[in-house]
Parts: structure tokens; C-alpha cells; sequence
């Protein structure tokens, strides 16, 4: 029986190393498509280290959403999305200046939740990198352990 779950272990954690690689690679690619890439200056000093660098990993996707969470911010004066267009159905209506805030808020919350998506699907390729690693050992073992029974 250990034997037979050994084996099944063995032919597992392989497929799952495998699919975690090809799931990163896919990242990557989508990353890459997009033609991200971290401004050469003007960068926040935690940002520094991505000047000019061009977006192509997960932890590169989040410090990008760092970035826009920073410039939304900057150009909301810290409200959200849902507080101004909560404005705009209130007072707001017409108000073009405070239409235009709320696209900008819009497309920078849209923006960052994509790339905080990329970065999560990463964070997920490496669980799987590291599960299948984990599902090999485990199957290496119960293998030599069934054997020697």
C-alpha cells in the first residue's frame, strides 16, 4: 500500500512542479504583453530598485500597484473610487472636474487590481512549485518505506 501511494506521489509532484512553471511562464508572457515598464526617476525610495526596469514578476506587478495606489492617491487626495462617485451621485452631478477625478480613480483601482491579480497568480505558481516538491519527497519516502516492508 505505501508502495502503490509512493509511486502515485511520485508521478504527482513532478505534474505539479511542471503546471507551477508553466502557470509563471504564462505570467511572464501576460506582463510582458502589457509593455509595463517603472519610470527611470521620480521613483518612491522603497521603489528605487525598479527604475526603468520593465514589469515581468509578480513582486514587479506589486511594487507597479504601489506605484498607481500612489499617484491615485496623490490625484484623489486620498479618497477612493466609491467615495467620489459616491460625491458625484450626491452633490456632484455635472460637476466635470469631479467626473474626471472619479475616471482617473476608476482606471487607477482597475489598473491595480490587475496587476495585484498577476501578482497573486504568482504567489500561487510558487505554492504549486512548492507543493509538488514537497507531494515528491513525501512520495520518495513512502516509496523507500513501503520497499523495505
Amino acid at each position: 500500500m505505501l508502495t502503490v501511494a509512493g509511486v502515485l506521489l511520485l508521478a504527482a509532484g513532478p505534474v505539479m512542479i511542471a503546471q507551477g512553471v508553466l502557470g509563471r511562464r504564462s505570467v511572464v508572457r501576460e506582463l510582458a504583453q502589457q509593455r509595463i515598464a517603472f519610470p527611470s526617476t521620480g521613483l518612491p525610495s522603497a521603489l528605487a530598485r525598479y527604475a526603468d526596469a520593465p514589469v515581468r514578476t509578480g513582486p514587479a506587478a506589486r511594487a507597479y500597484s504601489d506605484l498607481i495606489a500612489g499617484h491615485v492617491a496623490q490625484a484623489t487626495g486620498g479618497r477612493t473610487y466609491a467615495e467620489i462617485a459616491q460625491e458625484c451621485m450626491g452633490t456632484g452631478r455635472g460637476d466635470e472636474r469631479l467626473d474626471r477625478l472619479r475616471q482617473t480613480a476608476f482606471m487607477g483601482e482597475t489598473l491595480r487590481g490587475a496587476l495585484l491579480g498577476a501578482y497573486q497568480a504568482w504567489q500561487v505558481t510558487a505554492l504549486v512549485i512548492g507543493l509538488g516538491g514537497l507531494v515528491l519527497l513525501i512520495g520518495a519516502a513512502l516509496l523507500l518505506l513501503g520497499l523495505r516492508l
